[in-house]
């Protein structure tokens, strides 16, 4: 095999390879074994057919086809290895000329890793939001506790927004009932929107025994569309009482005595979980200004591949839920165009990020432990709800254990950016990396 290179951009080059129709013979001799265990013909033993049957039976020219289509990646492979060729995506490939025992000339274009040069990362400075925690957050909070130990009481007036009430509907359209149109006893929160459009306005002012009509557009069934009158009698009125902000309230609803123990808990968190912030601010903007700063330029054809994957796991996402991309771009009031101009520049910065950090890694020589990587895959299995083991194994059937790997390898390389940059708060203070990354872990530890 003979192969030269050239360079078409600073991310994409041309192999042109010619490889001696000698060297195609143990692909040529494969095509015609895995041929002849597929066809059956009378006289011949099952992969026992000799090669000019098979010939004339499927043509050599079949067979010859089948046979390039195996030597190509192979010759891609070796000609990447002698060039050094740091190569990212599927090569796009073209034939150039190949005739029955002559050479086999192809070219073979691909993305390639550039050269880039990081920038010294004692250089790089941010500044991220001041953390600063109000005491209306805390009571926000305080508030939604109290909201979880609330109470129903029974009461004798007249339903208004906030308190539940037990329902009965009836609905018609044109005098004739819909079917499925009724419900008995149903429990609604007033004002939650919950159930059928206007049935939070009709029920406000009515008491236990009440009923009012109502028009609602029907969205489902065999009127969907059409207007329907519905009659709403309210059984039960209830106010939802909270309980007494007090110490036997700190005591019922957490692990503290007193209401000024839980209250400073409840700051604590609300700070962790806005250093975490802060770590995620500070990286995503020193990930920023090293990829402006190295001028890092991204690989169409990686681009295009990384568009095409995001945008099919967004259709999918929406068809669990039972929606199509149509009806997401309706609710958005986006065009496709503009999904997938969206989706291109997420993805080529984030094409440019990882080969950032591909080359930090490689700069600082980052190695992977199979602690780490049994970790991560942990991890990630824990997430998917499946057992470690079985995770693991489709990641190998998929051939996607050395995307996993690659991930692990760049978050190490992440995590040496994060050490040597300088990051601040809007006061001009400096942000202690310790604190920051003792918050993340007792964050992810609480996740868990």
């Amino acid at each position: 095999m003979k192969s030269t290179v050239e360079t078409l951009s600073p991310t994409r080059v041309r192999l042109a390879i010619e490889v001696p129709f000698v060297e195609l013979e143990p692909s040529l001799k494969k095509a015609y074994r895995e041929i002849g265990q597929q066809i059956q013909i009378p006289g011949f033993r099952k992969g026992k057919v000799p090669p000019a049957i098979i010939d004339q039976r499927v043509g050599r020219g079949t067979v010859l086809n089948e046979a390039v289509q195996e030597a190509i990646p192979q010759n891609i492979l070796s000609a990447v290895r002698e060039h050094d060729l740091k190569t990212l995506g599927r090569p796009e490939v073209e034939i150039t000329e190949f005739n029955d025992g002559d050479s086999l000339n192809f070219t073979a274009e691909v993305d390639v890793r550039p050269e880039i040069t990081v920038p010294d990362l004692t250089s790089i400075e941010v500044t991220v939001d001041e953390l600063q925690v109000d005491d209306s957050e805390i009571d926000e909070q305080v508030t939604n506790l109290r909201e979880r130990f609330a109470t129903l009481k029974t009461v004798e007036r007249a339903a208004a927004e906030g308190d539940y009430v037990q329902i009965d509907l009836r609905a018609t359209v044109d005098g004739e009932e819909v079917p499925g149109g009724s419900a008995s006893n149903i429990s609604h929160e007033v004002g939650s929107k919950q159930l059928l459009p206007g049935l939070d306005e009709a029920v406000v002012g009515l008491s236990a025994g009440e009923d009012t009509t109502f028009t609602t557009q029907l969205v489902g069934g065999d009127f969907a569309g059409r207007d329907a009158d519905v009659v709403v009698t309210v059984r039960t009125v209830k106010e939802k009482e909270l309980p007494e902000l007090d110490d036997d309230f700190a005591q019922m609803a957490s692990e503290f005595d007193t209401i000024e123990e839980l209250r400073n808990d409840l700051r604590e968190r609300v700070s962790r979980g806005k250093r975490v912030e802060q770590i995620y601010a500070a990286r995503d903007k020193a990930l920023e200004q090293l990829v402006e700063a190295a001028e890092v330029p991204a690989p169409e054809g990686v681009v295009s591949d990384e568009v095409e994957s995001r945008k099919q796991a967004m259709v999918d996402q929406l068809e669990r839920i039972g929606a199509s991309l149509e009806d997401y771009l309706a609710a958005e009031e986006k065009t496709e165009e503009q999904i997938d101009a969206e989706l291109t520049e997420a993805a080529t910065q984030g094409v440019k990020v990882q080969l950032l950090l591909d080359t930090l890694a490689d700069a600082e020589d980052v190695q992977v432990s199979d602690d780490e990587f049994g970790h991560e895959i942990v991890h990630r299995a824990q997430r998917a709800g499946m057992a470690p083991q079985q995770y693991y194994d489709q990641l190998v059937r998929s051939g996607a254990a050395g995307a996993v790997f690659g991930d692990v390898r760049r978050g190490k390389a992440l995590a040496a950016v994060m050490e040597r940059i300088t990051i601040k708060d809007s006061a001009g203070n400096e942000v202690s990396l310790d604190a920051l990354r003792e918050a993340g872990e007792q964050e992810h530890a609480h996740e868990h």
